[in-house]
């Protein structure tokens, strides 16, 4: 799925999708250039579970969204943070 697709799906524009990132990459200590929407954190990046865990908290603060921990497990790549933090803002 592309960039715009991806966008167009979740209904997250680029200003957020791009916030949602720099958090990410942030917290993971990964390179911006070295993320896209499919790659894995664990698998391709080495982050670890702490890591997911950070990304939900920093998400809630920054954006002021509350994202329950269940969705943890669909947060694995870059393109999941971003459905869930739509789904959270739509709520």
């Amino acid at each position: 799925m592309t960039t715009a697709n991806a966008n167009a799906s979740t209904g997250v524009g680029d200003e957020l999708r791009a916030k949602v990132k720099e958090i990410v990459c942030e917290i993971l200590e990964i390179d911006p250039e070295e993320m896209t929407g499919e790659s894995l954190f664990k698998e391709d990046h080495g982050a670890d579970s702490m890591g997911a865990i950070e990304i939900l908290s920093s998400l809630e603060r920054t954006l002021g969204v509350d994202i329950d921990q269940s969705e943890l497990a669909r947060m694995v790549n870059l393109d999941g943070v971003i459905a869930v933090v739509a789904e959270a803002m739509a709520a």
